[in-house]
């Protein structure tokens, strides 16, 4: 009879558990998000029918200033875009509890396919994948 009960209120908190994880995961990404390296904010926002993620403000100032240009593009007629209001985050759609799309890396200038979830309530990992090889970054909300 105990065992029985215990059963019940172990699935009834497992079940509790499992809906708060994927209600948080269900969570929008938009916002302004801190960069695991701790230099540089993003802001992700809609923009038309997908969202996408630019650099907002740096907390470390690029090597060439504030004016620094994304100078790794490999596409020439880029190279003269300031990083500061850059899109790095592009194409995303939801597709269930994570986005996908796209993520630049200025400092490579290279982009790559990405996925992005919620992780927290104050949390998004991001990931950049060539393909089935992914490296994940933690951003975590700014203040």
């Amino acid at each position: 009879m105990i065992a029985r009960a215990l059963m019940g209120l172990v699935t009834i908190i497992a079940a509790l558990m499992l809906s708060a994880t994927s209600a948080l995961a269900a969570e929008p990404i938009s916002g302004r998000w801190v960069t695991e390296e701790r230099d540089a904010v993003v802001e992700i926002k809609p923009c038309g029918s997908a969202t996408c993620g630019t650099i907002a403000r740096f907390l470390v100032p690029p090597p060439d200033g504030l004016d620094q240009r994304d100078i790794n593009n490999p596409e020439p007629e880029l190279r003269r875009r300031r990083l500061l209001g850059l899109p790095i985050l592009t194409q995303f759609r939801r597709d269930d509890d994570l986005w996908r799309g796209r993520i630049y890396d200025p400092k490579s200038g290279k982009s790559y396919r990405s996925v992005i979830r919620r992780t927290g309530p104050n949390t998004i990992e991001v990931r950049g994948c060539i393909g089935p090889f992914c490296q994940a970054q933690v951003w975590r909300k700014a203040r």
